[in-house]
């Protein structure tokens, strides 16, 4: 028997802004390669969807996805000592928060790339209209028009310094299936 050389587990961390694709693509990546998919959605729904407070969620949902993105990165790190690749889908919409999670995966001296995907607001606004509606396999949570809006308005696309910096891949959404 003759030795194979192990390639050291790779981090795919894929990002958007909403209805880009982010779930489709990463769920394809899972299916076609080893890779495990964690989708701070997923979890976020199950966890704490039940405990929402009524009116202004912005808050407490900025709270919660802090810990839950600290926990999706512990548990990120076991399956990859385990020997898999990972493809992350954090929703991390602000460079700011994009640039400490990098910095977080440079310190760990894990490989990763970073596949950030995008397409036309309007184009969005539908899958994420039609998502909510079918409740098919991307479906997590109901995402309402306003949260789609502010977090449109949130999102911030790499700028030239991330995009020379770190291993980004950009990918165009449009043509995919809706």
């Amino acid at each position: 028997m003759t030795a194979v050389a192990q390639m050291s587990p790779h981090i795919h961390l894929i990002e958007g802004p909403v209805g880009a694709g982010k779930s489709t693509f990463a769920k394809a990546m899972a299916t076609h390669s080893p890779c495990v998919h964690i989708a701070l959605d997923e979890w976020f729904a199950r966890l704490f969807s039940p405990d929402r407070p009524d009116g202004d969620v912005t808050s407490w949902y900025i709270q919660h996805k802090h810990r839950l993105v600290d926990l999706i990165w512990d548990h990120a790190q076991s399956v990859i000592a385990a020997g898999s690749n990972v493809a992350l889908e954090l929703g991390l919409i602000q460079r700011r928060a994009r640039l400490d999670f990098y910095q977080r995966v440079e310190s760990s001296a894990l490989d990763f790339t970073v596949h950030v995907l995008d397409a036309p607001l309007d184009l969005r606004r539908q899958r994420v209209q039609l998502r909510n509606q079918d409740r098919g396999p991307t479906f997590s949570m109901v995402v309402p028009e306003h949260i789609f809006e502010i977090a449109s308005r949130m999102w911030e696309p790499p700028d030239e310094f991330e995009l020379e910096t770190y291993p980004l891949i950009l990918v165009d959404t449009s043509a995919e299936a809706k």
